[in-house]
C-alpha cells in the first residue's frame, strides 16, 4: 500500500496511492496520529476505488510526515561513501540529527541557504517508524517500521565541518525533502532496492541497498537502544557514493539545478534549488 499526503485546494489530506490516481483514506489529521492503530484501517483502504480518486497529477503532494518527532540520519554507511570521503568504516554507527523545520515536499524547492556555496545532495532510503519501542531486538525491527520511501539528506557542506557536529549544516531549511508517498513495509525488502540520484538529468550516484553497512534492522536496534522510537519518526539510512563534495572538481549544486532521486519501487522526488528568499 502506497500512503501519501496530500493537498487538492482544501488542506492536508491522507490518500492512497493507486496507479496514477489518488483516493482519499477518510482519516482526519497528520498520518502519524493513526500509525498506531493502522490495521483497524488497512481492510476498508485496501477496498477503495481507484474510481473515486484524483489523478496524481492535479494534486500537490506533500511530505507524507509533516512534523515528525525525530529526525535522526546515519553517516559513513556505504563502502563507496566511506571511500570518496577518506575515512575509514566505522566500528559503530555514526548518528546525526536533522531538525524538523528542514522537511520540505518530495516535488517542492530546496533553498540555496544565504550563506552557502557549498550545497549537496545525498539520496537516501527512509524508514519510518509506525510501532512505538524501545531496546528492539534486531529481529523485532521490521515490526516496527511502518514503511519506506525516498529522500535526499540535502547537506551545507561547509557548515557541516565547521565543527565536529554535523547537525547544523544538515538543518537548514527545507534540506530534507522526502515522499512521494510511504510504501508499507509489507511491499518492501528495504535491502535489495535500486538507489540512484542525477542532477540535471546526469547520473552522479547509483548503488543498490543490500551495501548498506549497517542495514536497517541493525539502525533500528541501536537508536532504540538510546531513545524510544516512536510512530512519524523518521531514519535517514545512508548515502551511496557520488556526492559533489568529493568530485574534483568539486561539484556544488546552485539555484537552478534539479536533482531527482529514484528508488526501485518507491517511485522518485524531485525539487529545483533556488535562492532563499
Amino acid at each position: 500500500m502506497k500512503v501519501a499526503a496530500y493537498d487538492a485546494g482544501a488542506g492536508p489530506r491522507i490518500g492512497i496511492v493507486l496507479g496514477d490516481r489518488i483516493i482519499d483514506a477518510g482519516l482526519d489529521g497528520p498520518l502519524a496520529g493513526h500509525l498506531p492503530d493502522w490495521s483497524q484501517h488497512e481492510a476498508r483502504l485496501a477496498a477503495l476505488d481507484p474510481a473515486t480518486g484524483l489523478p496524481l497529477s492535479g494534486v500537490r503532494l506533500l511530505a507524507p510526515v509533516p512534523r515528525p518527532g525525530k529526525i535522526f540520519a546515519i553517516g559513513l554507511n556505504y563502502a563507496d561513501h566511506i571511500a570518496e570521503s577518506g575515512m575509514g568504516t566505522p566500528e559503530r554507527q555514526v548518528w546525526f540529527t536533522k531538525a524538523q523545520t528542514s522537511v520540505n515536499g518530495p516535488f517542492d524547492p530546496v533553498q540555496a541557504p544565504k550563506v552557502s556555496q557549498t550545497l549537496d545532495y545525498e539520496a537516501e532510503l527512509v524508514a519510518v517508524i509506525g510501532r512505538r519501542g524501545k531496546h528492539i531486538a534486531r529481529e523485532e525491527a521490521a515490526a516496527h517500521i511502518f514503511g519506506y520511501c525516498v529522500g535526499n539528506d540535502v547537506t551545507e557542506r561547509a557548515w557541516q565541518h565547521a565543527t565536529p557536529q554535523w547537525s547544523l549544516g544538515k538543518s537548514f531549511d527545507t534540506h530534507a525533502p522526502f515522499g512521494p508517498w510511504i510504501t508499507t513495509g509489507d511491499e518492501v525488502d528495504p535491502h535489495a532496492l535500486d538507489i540512484r540520484c542525477t542532477v540535471n538529468g546526469e547520473e552522479r550516484q547509483s548503488s543498490n541497498t543490500r551495501h548498506l553497512v549497517f542495514d536497517v534492522f541493525d539502525q533500528v536496534a541501536h537508536l532504540s537502544q538510546a531513545m524510544t522510537l516512536e510512530p512519524g519518526d523518521l531514519i535517514f539510512t545512508g548515502t551511496p557514493g557520488g556526492v559533489g563534495a568529493a568530485m574534483s572538481p568539486r561539484r556544488f549544486l546552485r539555484p537552478g539545478d534539479v536533482v531527482r532521486v529514484e528508488i526501485q519501487g518507491l517511485g522518485a522526488i524531485e525539487n529545483r534549488i533556488v535562492a532563499e528568499g
